[in-house]
């Protein structure tokens, strides 16, 4: 019978409806999460063996993370009129991460102090063994020195074909500065570097297709090699970790946000495909080029982006921050060794330093919990073997609270330099003007819509120079 025809009380959903709500990326996304969990925890076998398509998915996007960056930054480092703004951007977003930094790990120092999650566990410190914990979590770390040492590659090309982010980044703004010092010359590369980020962006467009197949391995994998069992005895801690991160994204940020006339929750639902898939894959690189295109699209400058986002991946960890504080406090409680303020704030001051170049990968914050206590004496790695099955249900929150925290820092820091078009930002994050992820034919990653979308609904590029902005500054 037709849908007319329907039994009274009966509630049909149009077809034309169920179909363009399964097109959206994040309600597949959502569905492969659930399906992901569903298996790992009815077939903890089959689930464990999925782990390859999380590891491939991320992959595809991992390639081409380096080419992205060098490209955007290159481009609006090149077109920029004052060359000094690129200092003053790297500047402001530095001294934002430090402070934003500084003040996720006194929020989850706090936390843990209050609740003491380890508390009455009274762990026999021989009973503990490093052997099952990753290579990288005894191995020794790298000093101050050798940190930044790391940030210079060994070629011009070696940066663009390794895994960390900070080199790609020095060389980008190197070379950017040198199209931008050599007139015409350097105007034509700019020209064809921007061409061929419209390549990457579209190619990206493309992997994304495949993000519920990621989302859907890495969830059957978590569940079915750790179980959910795992939480039971560590519940407390897992828990306030996640209400910790929570209440740090909804009111320190979120005061942020308000400070620069926006609001968190907007926000939250603009980026909401991107917190489905860090949620799946527990980490944040893969979604890096797309946050880069939503940022660009709500009215920051693509100089001003393609700066901050990728730096704070490596600067402005803030969900690893919260995890660091807590975790070694807890390892500490645990093992009914009493640390006193002053060992907490030194512990502190250490892990300012270790946050700093753990990747938005997964695993990550392990590692330099790993490194912060190797570097203090007082808290043996061996303790880390009593938290490393349940890890992975945090890196989930280590990741979203990091992802969140470098979008609202370069929305922060493009309204500071007066890069940021607030009008537009506020009907972009209203839903008054919708990101389409298909690159524009100028090559700016904005989120353009299609050429027969009407001009009156939607803007071509989001132009970093608008009657919106508060602060304008002469080119």
């Amino acid at each position: 019978m037709s849908r007319n025809d329907a039994a009274p009380g009966t509630v049909t959903a149009p077809p034309g409806r169920i179909r363009r709500m399964l097109s959206h990326l994040y309600v597949q996304c959502l569905i492969a999460v659930f399906l992901g969990a569903a298996v790992g925890g009815l077939w903890p076998s089959v689930g464990a063996d999925l782990k390859p398509l999380g590891d491939g998915f991320i992959a595809l996007v991992k390639m081409f993370i380096a080419p992205i960056i060098f490209c955007t930054v290159v481009h609006g480092i090149a077109s920029m009129g004052n060359a000094r703004a690129v200092g003053r951007v790297s500047l402001k977003a530095l001294v934002y991460f430090e402070v934003l930094t500084t003040v996720a790990m006194v929020v989850g120092l706090v936390v843990v102090n209050v609740v003491k999650p380890g508390s009455g566990l009274h762990i026999d410190l021989s009973t503990l063994s490093a052997k099952g914990l990753p290579p990288e979590a005894t191995t020794a770390h790298e000093g101050f020195a050798e940190f930044f040492l790391a940030i210079i590659p060994a070629t011009l090309v070696s940066a663009l074909t390794g895994n960390e982010i900070l080199p790609v980044l020095l060389v980008s703004v190197l070379f950017g500065f040198g199209l931008h010092a050599s007139g015409e010359a350097g105007l034509g590369i700019a020209r064809s570097v921007e061409k061929f980020s419209t390549v990457l962006f579209t190619l990206i467009r493309w992997i994304m297709r495949l993000a519920p197949i990621g989302a859907f391995g890495s969830m059957a994998f978590t569940i079915g090699h750790y179980g959910l069992g795992t939480l039971r005895h560590l519940a407390l801690l897992v828990g306030s970790f996640w209400l910790t991160a929570l209440f740090f994204v909804l009111v320190v940020l979120g005061t942020v946000m308000r400070l620069n006339g926006l609001r968190m929750l907007p926000f939250l639902r603009y980026i909401k495909e991107e917190l489905l898939i860090v949620l799946g894959t527990s980490s944040t690189e893969p979604v890096l080029p797309r946050m880069m295109a939503k940022l660009q699209h709500a009215g920051a400058s693509k100089p001003v982006v393609g700066i901050t986002l990728p730096a704070g991946y490596s600067f402005n960890l803030d969900g690893t921050a919260i995890y660091l504080t807590m975790g070694s406090v807890f390892l500490a409680q645990a093992l009914g060794i009493d640390l006193s303020l002053t060992q907490q704030l030194a512990m502190l001051a250490v892990m300012l330093l270790t946050s700093k170049g753990a990747a938005g990968v997964t695993g990550s914050g392990f590692i330099a919990l790993a490194a912060t206590l190797s570097a203090v004496p007082h808290v043996p790695v061996a303790a880390l073997a009593l938290i490393f099955g349940v890890d992975r249900f945090m890196s989930e929150a280590r990741a979203l609270t990091s992802l969140v925290g470098n979008g609202v820092a370069t929305l922060a820091v493009a309204r500071w330099e007066g890069e940021l078009d607030e009008d537009r930002a506020k009907a972009v994050l209203r839903g008054e003007i919708p990101y389409t992820p298909a690159p524009a034919p100028s090559a700016a990653p904005a989120g353009s819509g299609p050429k027969e979308t009407p001009a009156p609904t939607r803007d071509p590029v989001p132009a970093p120079v608008s009657t919106g902005r508060r602060t304008p500054r002469p080119a």
